[in-house]
C-alpha cells in the first residue's frame, strides 16, 4: 500500500536553527528513493508504507544521533486503494480546476 505523508520533524534542545537536521532528513528520504518535496514547514513524502515509515524511523534515529535529546514530529498521512494517485496528481487536479474557472 502506498502512502502520502506531510511530515514536520522538530528537533528540540538544539538551539534555534534546525536546517542541518532537516538536511539529514532530506538525505534519508533520497536514500530510500522516496518521492519528496520540501516546503517551508515540512516535507511531503510518498511511497510504499513500510519504506516511508522506515525512513521516518531513520530520521528520528539519525537526528538523535546528531545530539537532539528530543524530537517532536507531526505527520498527516493518507492512503487510497481505489486508484493510484501521486502527490503531483493531486496538485495537477487543483491547478487544472483553477485554470478552468
Amino acid at each position: 500500500m502506498n502512502v502520502i505523508i506531510d511530515i514536520c520533524i522538530v528537533p528540540m534542545g538544539v538551539g534555534i536553527s534546525v536546517s542541518k537536521y532537516v538536511t539529514q532528513a532530506q538525505r534519508i528520504f533520497e536514500k530510500h528513493n522516496l518521492s519528496h518535496s520540501m516546503h517551508a514547514y515540512g516535507t511531503n513524502v510518498e511511497g510504499p508504507w513500510d519504506t516511508v515509515m522506515a525512513a521516518v524511523k531513520e530520521c528520528h534515529q539519525t537526528i538523535h544521533d546528531m545530539g537532539a535529546p528530543r524530537i517532536n514530529t507531526t505527520i498527516k498521512l493518507g492512503t487510497r486503494i481505489d486508484r493510484p494517485q501521486s502527490m503531483q496528481d493531486k496538485i495537477d487536479s487543483v491547478t487544472e480546476k483553477l485554470q478552468n474557472q
